[in-house]
């Protein structure tokens, strides 16, 4: 909001020096010490390089033609060129107000209708026929977050679960079905069963010897029926399927997260003999071997398979059906794929090949990459038998930690039972995607569940408590907000930890906008982060229920409600709830 309000200024004033105004724009950024003000543009030094000038003479063209009316005070040139600039405290108020008023948005404008984009989000994606483990985390939180973000930025957002719902692992359960099957537990419990079956069967494929080769070969053997149409396991393939999806629907439900579209493997499964046929007569794939291939680097390098010698095609195949009919049915402006960063050659490739085909440089391709989920050895999170930690299981046990905080605090008992285990619910799956998301995405990080249920530091837990504690104080003062907020009272910046708060509060669009631009989150677990401590240091210097005027108290009070409202909806777009108490 304050950001957008100095560029426009600043547009004008740069008009008469450069034809690259949004490069110079770019350099107004906030001061890291307020000592030097509010805000400070550094676009006299490269300015100065390409005019012949010094820099200080650039600044005092930049400040001459600024308009500085209403806006902020007498900017000051520092350094080699340095403009420091200080908002004017009846700016802060009357932004503020706005905020106030506006009690969806919170001042946070819609993105400019020549910028609005129509993105399809990509995320997720597990193989269903295997349990959702630990390495799904990042890319169902990820993704939802990036989609939640542009949502309410005001772009048309397309998720899509592209599910693994037609390969290897489905013949493996196929062969365990028939061979392995202990009906009475699958009666009993279907989802546990085929999970049982899976890993058997898993681990007699991976195993060594005759018997390892010959369960290996009846997997691809029941495999290739299913692609080949196979009625029986067709048939099969879909009672195991719907049991599949009814498990990691529910898990999504957990993490409050949904889609527009699951259109799996098996759905592009039957437009792939002519996509393969159409690029090989397009001349975009050529025949290698028996192998069907697209050479992307030259015929000496290594070709991306989209057909094997077999006649079986690859995820690429599929990968490349999915664009096209992204292309031709959503007209998307971009697609986000959120996938680890191990798959960043074959998005390379995919991209390329996309090119290749028609697919317009005017499309953002992009593969939102991140790294991976570490146990305290520094190793890839796995049990202590070295299986891989299911996430439903990391789900159960993040709630019951959080439960125990939940009890802890309520030594007093005014939480009923039913509310101590729905505060433990929202804490602990809180707590887990926010020590996700707090994490610079493409960085591996070390998972620890007392890190991420801590009461300080940048943790969910921390947010939660910082909006629950805001929040009591109208409960404390038996002040209805809403009769407040409606009001005709105004909000006053007298001591600078209320500036300072005012100050932070105003940022929010501007934490979105950061978050976006490289689709990076924890811009904005930063951001909150930096609104609740702002809110503690406020809070510590200046009595709000205990001002020493009416005035004051309601100016304080507004100051509060605010600080609540931004930090829920910065939760809320991150995907996590928040508590009335701890």
């Amino acid at each position: 909001m304050l950001l957008q309000l100095l560029k426009s200024r600043f547009a004008a004033a740069l008009q008469p020096l450069t034809d690259d105004i949004e490069s110079s724009l770019e350099m107004i950024r906030p001061s890291q010490d307020s000592r030097f003000g509010d805000f400070q543009a550094n676009m006299a030094m490269p300015l100065g390089k390409k005019l012949g000038l010094p820099p200080r003479d650039v600044a005092r063209k930049i400040i001459d033609g600024l308009d500085t009316a209403g806006l902020c005070y007498e900017p000051e040139i520092a350094g080699p060129g340095f403009i420091n600039l200080r908002i004017k405290e009846e700016l802060l108020s009357d932004l503020l107000q706005k905020c106030l008023t506006d009690t969806e948005r919170l001042g946070v404008t819609v993105v400019a209708p020549d910028k609005r984009k129509r993105i399809v989000v990509d995320f997720s994606a597990p193989n269903v026929a295997k349990e959702m483990h630990v390495g799904h985390i990042r890319s169902t939180v990820i993704g939802n977050a990036l989609q939640r973000m542009l949502r309410f930025y005001g772009h048309d957002v397309i998720t899509d679960n592209h599910i693994g719902d037609w390969g290897t692992p489905f013949g493996m359960i196929i062969y365990g079905y028939r061979n392995l099957l202990d009906k009475a537990a699958f009666d009993k419990n279907p989802v546990t069963e085929l999970g049982r079956i899976y890993r058997k069967v898993r681990g007699l494929v991976d195993g060594d010897g005759e018997e390892a080769a010959a369960v290996g070969k009846a997997v691809l053997d029941e495999t290739a029926k299913l692609h080949h149409g196979d009625p029986a396991n067709v048939e099969l393939w879909r009672l195991i399927l719907e049991h599949c999806i009814s498990e990691i629907d529910r898990i999504y439900s957990r993490l409050n997260v949904s889609f527009d579209h699951t259109l799996g493997e098996s759905y592009y499964n039957p437009m792939l003999p002519e996509i393969v046929e159409n690029l090989l007569k397009d001349g975009i794939a050529k025949e290698s071997d028996g192998a069907i291939g697209i050479f992307l680097d030259g015929e000496d390098e290594p070709p991306m398979l989209i057909r094997k010698k077999d006649g079986a095609f690859l995820y690429g195949t599929t990968d490349i059906a999915t664009i096209q009919y992204r292309m031709k049915n959503w007209q998307p402006d971009a697609i986000l794929y959120v996938v680890d960063f191990r798959q960043s050659l074959h998005f390379k490739h995919l991209f390329a090949a996309a090119r290749l085909m028609g697919v317009s440089e005017s499309v953002e391709l992009t593969h939102v990459k991140f790294g991976t989920v570490l146990g305290e050895d520094n190793k890839p999170f796995k049990t202590r038998s070295g299986d891989t930690v299911g996430l439903e299981g990391l789900l159960d046990e993040a709630e019951e930690r959080a439960l125990a905080v939940v009890v802890s605090n309520d030594s007093d008992n005014q939480l009923s039972e039913t509310e101590r285990h729905e505060t433990a619910r929202r804490i602990g799956i809180g707590a887990l995607i926010y020590a996700d998301l707090s994490q610079s995405r493409e960085s591996d990080y070390v998972f620890s569940y007392n890190k991420m249920l801590a009461m300080n530091g940048n943790t969910a837990t921390y947010m939660q408590y910082a909006y629950a504690r805001v929040r009591s104080i109208f409960a404390k003062g038996n002040v209805n907000v809403e009769t407040l907020r409606g009001g005709d009272s105004t909000i006053s910046l007298t001591e600078p930890q209320e500036r300072a708060l005012a100050l932070e509060l105003l940022k929010f669009d501007e934490a979105i906008e950061m978050s976006l631009r490289d689709y990076r989150p924890n811009m904005l677990t930063s951001y909150l982060f930096d609104v609740a401590n702002r809110y503690s240091t406020f809070f510590d210097a200046c009595p709000v229920l205990k001002a020493q005027d009416e005035a004051t108290r309601t100016s304080r009070l507004l100051l509060c409600d605010l600080t609540a409202r931004t930090i829920a909806k910065g939760l809320e777009l991150l995907g996590i709830e928040t508590v009335e108490r701890m």
